[in-house]
């Protein structure tokens, strides 16, 4: 064999990377057993085939040893360090003795794979590989060679489907690993299993799951299991590779796992090396007989056995009899209990709820969870994360609804009439920048009606001006226990970023300061126009809604009215009167305002030449009613003209056009009571003599009612149009000063608000229609929703430093407007289950359709209507480093005011709930703890302004989950913080509810938090959408927190130059 001499010397000379493995070796030739001479130590480094032997680690090769046709004698005694090279071709042995017997196994490891035999296996078990998956490909590529009226008759290839139940996943199965073999024997392996799936349809391996870390054992354990989710495409012919990898630096590999393609194994430098795989069939695992599988795992080139591999079925129902052997912190002692049959609990799936909860739900990821209990069983948990369709739907329902009630104002403020030209200047500009506004709007909904792909907004996406409407993040986290000695439950978390106005910005601060400073201004400010308080402002919004609302429903019963009248039909006369006197009725109260009458002087005063007549003193409300009483004709109602223009205005005017509806109502009752009482009494005449002549009178009064009805009831509606009229121009005259002193910072606001609001009732409604599916069954929690209302409660995790605190302002507005929210449920009449949102700014209202089945499951209050009140509340506890900053050198005042402020709706709610509910209206383990104790720690917590006191956290989220309420979590971007806190509360709640074993909460909370099991993310891609950001660090500006936070002298230089950095940035 020739080599060139030039060139192995410049390979030797390569740097240190280059090289496979060196190091110090004692090296000797060997004659039988004899040493031809004394060790001599040397340099060794390995390349391919190629050893390198060397006096230094700078000197050139001495000898170069090709290790082909050579195998490796490993001497198996403990104390032994030294191995042999035989060569087939007679020549000496070469005897190699490391400093100590680790180093010398892996020389052992690394010289037995160097030659090209240990290549050729390789290559040989690729090969292999290579041919199972595409064995299946055999019938397609035969489907070339056959005529074409053969081909029509093959069909599409048919596969197994895996029978289940009902919103359940396709398949779950465990893991645990046994005798495993480390490339060093005195190694203890750090272990993880990453699952593959290859589809026979497409051929294609795809890295599906990892398994959790387990550390310093040969016998690992798996805590975390395998699902698939029930839309999954998995079938019997579905095959499932299983690699086996043990974790040198745990840190590192948890960083690097992900950034591999699918078809590559890792490099020995990402901190892990491969141990071994092996592949089955999803079909072997299902109809096995023990619902087990025990496989054999092989190195990859298939020729050494490094251990078993153990493949339980999983199935949440019933557990295998017996107990425990033993459990221990040791995963070696630890033993898999087997699921035998499955059991759905009552209440928590089925069919019914199916096709509207895949209306709101969508693209779930699933895992699987096994933890020892404190009495030695297993208990398990699947784990559930899931987008919502709610995300987008909600945003553009509520744009739509913007888009007509702006509309709708533009008009009204048209609609004014002839204005004097100070006050038709104003309402040009205002209707110019409403015009704006409503542009935007509209340009908005068209580019999210745009919109495919995911149905969340992903983190990276916040600050998108056309995405600003949508929340961050918007996911169901859900957790199912199922215990073997405790009932079945469900723990479910809205988890989604807080919802603020990122594209806007918050170098202003947030909506509370905002809303705030912006009120301050316009009564402070000498605007040119009337300063009408918010609650005014709200008055007249109410009014204007009332109109459009009531005055339809008036017409319609009246035409109702006098069609019974013509139809001569007593019980439906009555009825259609009780139906009009109830609407009208609300009508005339809606107006009994002095807010009408003053707007209706000051848009009297803002015409073109006004007098004002002496004002007379205006009657009270009980001379309005005796008026009402006693007017019985049309007769004396004067009708009156609209407002006039140049003319004397009399302020009793208004009080007169109001009043005829009254009159004109109690006119219309009078008559139908003289017409059924005159009918009763000639029934009971033509009754008694002729029962035909009888007839013929009933059908000659009938034309007599419609013609005594008629005209009444067209004095109804023009009193009740004039009314309109007059209403509807005094408040929109109104709301033209509420936008005419604050353009354009009111309209702006309202747009931030319309955001922030947008996002919040998006996660709301996901929240209440899975609160309801899944809480169908319990009687107690439907009496509590019809009765008391829903407890919302909200956890915040945002700082008060910086922009977060401006986030937090948009966020505790936010919330605070879900108030006014109100929830119907009604029956779903098409099989499109999306909640419909109606109403305008301020009193929205949402109904949630439910198929029949789940409809009927409501009780009657619901079933009829009945409008459900939402109570959200809001906890914030600052927990990352800025909030360090900000208890010691900034402000908490913010969140302290947040935290009192909803610990007194708090306890409203909880007064309200112990009113209405009976005593056993909770569930019986709820029992234990006292609410009232718990509500009074509470407040002394957030009494004692203790810095980062988590303990409010958890008092909030325990009182709403024994309140039957709805839990929330957000922080900034609802991923790190959120996960954090929601990954701990799912643990405390294993460990408090359902026994987990203590020995086990640590590693339990790890496998909930390990980025394997979650798909070993890179640490700078978004978990929830993969999506590549910058790795920048966490501060800011570059400068480590804790290191300032030691010497005042170093924060003050840190200050300043921070200062200079924002100088530098905003000039």
């Amino acid at each position: 064999m020739r080599f060139n001499a030039k060139d192995l010397a410049l390979l030797a000379k390569r740097p240190s990377g280059c090289f496979d493995k060196e190091g110090k070796l004692k090296i000797c030739r060997v004659v039988g057993d004899e040493k031809l001479i004394e060790p001599r130590e040397r340099w060794c480094r390995l390349k391919g085939n190629l050893l390198f032997l060397m006096k230094n680690k700078s000197s050139e090769a001495s000898e170069v040893v090709i290790l082909e046709r050579c195998w490796v004698v490993e001497f198996r005694s403990k104390t032994d360090v030294s191995i042999i090279l035989k060569f087939q071709s007679g020549e000496p042995d070469l005897y190699l003795e490391a400093a100590s017997k680790s180093d010398c196994e892996a020389w052992a490891v690394a010289l037995g794979e160097a030659n090209s035999e240990g290549l050729r296996n390789k290559i040989q078990q690729l090969r292999k590989l290579i041919m199972e998956i595409k064995e299946e490909r055999t019938s397609d590529e035969a489907r070339q060679f056959l005529p074409s009226s053969q081909v029509d008759t093959l069909g599409e290839p048919q596969f197994t489907s895996i029978q289940r139940i009902a919103n359940e996943p396709k398949l779950e199965f465990s893991l645990a690993c046994k005798g495993l073999v480390a490339a060093t024997r005195d190694r203890k392996l750090n272990t993880f299993i990453q699952v593959s799936v290859v589809h026979p349809a497409e051929h294609i391996l795809t890295r599906y799951s990892s398994t959790e870390i387990v550390e310093g054992t040969r016998d690992p354990l798996f805590l975390t299991g395998v699902t698939f989710p029930p839309e999954y495409p998995i079938y019997e012919e579905t095959k499932i590779k299983l690699t086996v990898y043990d974790v040198k630096d745990k840190s590192q590999d948890t960083v690097r796992t992900s950034v591999l393609p699918d078809h590559k194994e890792p490099r020995a430098d990402t901190g892990r090396s491969f141990l071994g795989c092996t592949t089955f069939r999803v079909g072997d695992l299902v109809k096995s007989k023990e619902q087990q599988l025990t496989l054999t795992l092989r190195t990859s080139d298939g020729g050494k056995t490094v251990g078993t591999i153990e493949v339980n079925l999983v199935k949440m129902g019933e557990f295998e009899d017996g107990e425990m052997d033993h459990i221990t912190t040791d995963a070696q002692d630890q033993k898999c209990a087997l699921v035998r049959e499955c059991t759905a609990p009552e209440g928590l799936s089925g069919k019914d709820n199916l096709p509207s909860l895949n209306a709101v739900l969508k693209n779930p990821i699933c895992k699987l969870y096994r933890f020892p209990t404190s009495d030695n069983k297993w208990m398990r948990i699947r784990e559930q994360m899931a987008e919502t369709t709610l995300s987008f739907h909600v945003p553009k329902e509520l744009i739509n609804l913007h888009i007509k009630e702006d509309m709708r104002r533009n008009q009204e403020l048209k609609d004014l009439g002839e204005l004097a030209p100070h006050w038709d200047n104003m309402r040009k500009s205002v209707i110019a920048h409403c015009d704006q506004m409503l542009s935007m709007y509209q340009d908005t909904l068209a580019e999210l009606g745009k919109h495919t792909g995911s149905s969340f907004k992903s983190s990276c996406s916040k600050g998108e001006k056309t995405l600003e409407f949508i929340p961050i993040n918007l996911h169901l986290q859900r957790m199912h226990v199922h215990s073997p000695r405790l009932k079945d439950a469900l723990y479910d978390v809205i988890t989604v970023g807080a919802p603020a106005a990122h594209f806007q910005g918050f170098k202003n601060g947030g909506l509370r300061k905002l809303l705030s400073k912006f009120e301050a201004e316009r009564r402070n400010t000498g605007y040119q126009c009337i300063y009408y308080s918010p609650e005014n402002t709200a008055k007249a919004k109410e009014v204007l809604s009332n109109i459009n609302h009531l005055q339809p429903l008036i017409s319609s019963h009246a035409d109702l009215l006098l069609n019974s009248a013509s139809q001569h039909s007593p019980d439906s006369l009555k009825n259609s009167l009780k139906m009009l006197s109830e609407k009208t009725e609300l009508f005339v109260h809606a107006f009994k305002d002095q807010l009408v009458r003053s707007a209706l002087l000051a848009l009297y005063t803002a015409r073109p030449g006004c007098v004002l007549k002496k004002p007379a003193v205006p009657r009270s409300s009980a001379e309005e009613g005796d008026d009402l009483k006693h007017q019985d004709h049309p007769s004396q109602i004067k009708r009156q003209d609209s407002i006039p223009h140049h003319s004397e205005y009399d302020e009793e005017e208004w009080d007169r056009v109001w009043a005829n509806v009254g009159k004109s109502l109690n006119c219309v009752i009078a008559m139908v009571d003289r017409l059924l009482e005159k009918d009763n009494s000639s029934k009971i005449k033509e009754g008694e003599s002729d029962p035909s002549a009888a007839d013929c009178k009933v059908l000659h009064a009938g034309g007599d009612w419609y013609e005594q009805l008629y005209p009444l009831v067209i004095t109804l509606k023009d009193c009740m149009g004039e009314v309109v009229t007059r209403a509807k121009q005094s408040m929109a005259f109104v709301l033209l000063q509420e936008l005419a002193c604050g353009l354009p910072q009111c309209l702006m606001l309202t747009l931030r608000r319309d955001i922030v609001f947008s996002q919040a009732l998006a996660g709301l409604v996901c929240g209440f229609i899975i609160k309801l599916h899944t809480s169908l069954h319990d009687q107690g929690f439907l009496q509590q929703l019809h009765t008391v209302g829903l407890l919302v409660q909200y956890e915040g995790l945002l700082s008060t430093y910086s922009e977060e605190a401006g986030m937090l302002e948009d966020m505790a507005v936010g919330i605070s407007d879900l108030q006014k929210v109100m929830f119907k449920v009604i029956e779903a009449k098409s099989e499109d289950f999306l909640p419909i949102i109606t109403g305008r700014r301020e009193h929205y209202v949402i109904e949630v359709q439910l198929p029949a089945k789940m409809f009927e499951l409501l009780p009657q209050e619901i079933k009829e209507g009945k409008l459900l009140r939402m109570y959200p509340v809001l906890f914030n506890v600052g927990i990352n480093e800025q909030q360090t900053l900000a208890e010691r050198f900034g402000d908490t005042t913010l969140q302290e005011n947040i935290n009192q402020e909803n610990l007194e709706l708090l306890k409203e709610y909880y007064n309200l709930f112990t009113e209405k509910m009976p005593p056993d209206c909770l569930p019986h383990f709820q029992e234990q703890n006292d609410l009232k104790g718990l509500l009074e720690n509470l407040h002394q917590n957030i009494q004692a302004k203790r810095r980062k006191n988590v303990e409010i956290m958890w008092l909030a989220a325990t009182i709403c989950r024994k309140l039957n309420g709805v839990r929330f979590t957000c922080c900034k971007s609802a991923k790190d913080r959120t996960s954090m806190s929601v990954t701990l509360e799912q643990c405390s709640i294993l460990r408090d509810e359902h026994q987990l074993h203590k020995d086990f909460f640590i590693r339990a909370l790890d496998c909930m938090r390990s980025r394997q099991t979650q798909g070993a993310l890179n640490e700078s891609d978004d978990p929830e959408t993969g999506c590549l950001t910058d790795n920048k660090p966490t501060s800011r500006h570059f400068y480590p927190v804790a290191l300032l936070l030691v010497s005042s002298h170093l924060l003050v230089v840190w200050l300043i130059l921070s200062l200079a950095l924002l100088l530098a940035k905003y000039q």
